[in-house]
């Protein structure tokens, strides 16, 4: 059954949406800069499409690009400028996504899941996007939730590996990554990405083994958008090294535990904004291993600072 992503803190119950197969779902080299058609995988039909040299240009218009088992889908600039959505559904085992950006802010107000995805007993890779453009902060009309970067569906069982990722100012959670942790058990390792200024939160996760690695996140309290910087649901244990987490005082820098289910979280050689602190809610433990208060985030080499950058392949 296909659903969208919430806003809420709870997991929910299945919702219709009209994500393809899912199950619901600058650096800061100087701070001051951060601050329902189908299209399938390939096709020369794809909608107002254009070849731009190094890379195809998509124009949103609602559709959903499926990608499959094995496939690869890459080098695409996708126009959010038109007003519309568009939804990047990944299913199967093994498949790549790489060298994708997108260009404006997505108006469209749908509250789906830009990309809905989920690896089926094998190991899948996400890398190279572009996403800092962001959203507008108005919930879907007809779901009553927030557009959300990555939703990664519940009978997620396999690998995900997320690098090199730029995500800012999204009105639902950057990463929502926590619903197979009490169902597929699949896991996610994010590594050398920066998210930013997101509601509810940033990187969120839940199964054994999964990690967030050499990555930044970022809150300003721009526009309202205070997200908690990593959340960590049951059962874990997650990890956490080499992080920064800069939240200028605003919700909480590591959130451990939900739904009234403990969790296990290990931060290691990790700054986090002291202010915002750490939660350990229901019994959680948070250890914290050679930590520090005074976080500098920053995007990490190798992230794309545009959506030009990102569909190109550029490093």
């Amino acid at each position: 059954m296909a659903q969208n992503p919430r806003t809420t803190d709870a997991e929910s119950a299945p919702t219709t949406g009209r994500n393809y197969g899912l199950s619901r779902r600058n650096y800061v080299r100087s701070l001051a800069a951060v601050a329902t058609a189908a299209t399938s995988l390939g096709a020369a039909g794809s909608v107002a499409a254009q070849d731009d040299g190094d890379y195809e240009v998509i124009e949103a218009t609602g559709q959903t690009i499926q990608v499959g088992s094995g496939e690869t889908w890459e080098n695409k600039l996708i126009d959010m400028t038109t007003g519309g959505d568009i939804v990047v559904s990944a299913y199967g085992t093994d498949w790549t996504i790489r060298n994708i950006g997108f260009k404006g802010k997505n108006t469209s107000g749908t509250g789906s899941a830009t990309f809905g995805i989920c690896d089926e007993g094998g190991s899948s890779t996400i890398e190279n996007i572009y996403l800092g453009d962001g959203t507008d902060g108005r919930n879907g009309a007809d779901t009553g939730h927030g557009q959300t970067a990555f939703w990664v569906d519940p009978k997620h069982s396999g690998h995900i590996d997320f690098k090199h990722l730029n995500i800012q100012k999204f009105a639902d959670n950057a990463i929502y990554g926590s619903a197979p942790g009490s169902n597929g058990g699949g896991t996610l390792h994010i590594d050398q990405s920066f998210a930013a200024n997101c509601r509810v939160s940033h990187f969120r996760v839940a199964s054994e083994g999964c990690k967030v690695t050499n990555s930044s996140v970022y809150v300003d309290n721009e526009e309202g958008y205070q997200g908690r910087g990593i959340w960590a649901w049951a059962p874990g244990t997650i990890e956490i090294d080499n992080c920064q987490i800069q939240m200028n005082g605003a919700h909480t820098a590591i959130d451990a535990g939900a739904n009234g289910n403990p969790t296990e979280v290990v931060v290691t050689d990790s700054d986090y904004d002291e202010q915002a602190g750490i939660a350990e809610n229901a019994g959680s433990n948070v250890q914290l291993e050679n930590t520090g208060t005074e976080p500098e985030a920053f995007i990490p080499e190798g992230v794309p600072t545009s959506p030009e950058e990102a569909a190109g392949g550029d490093d």
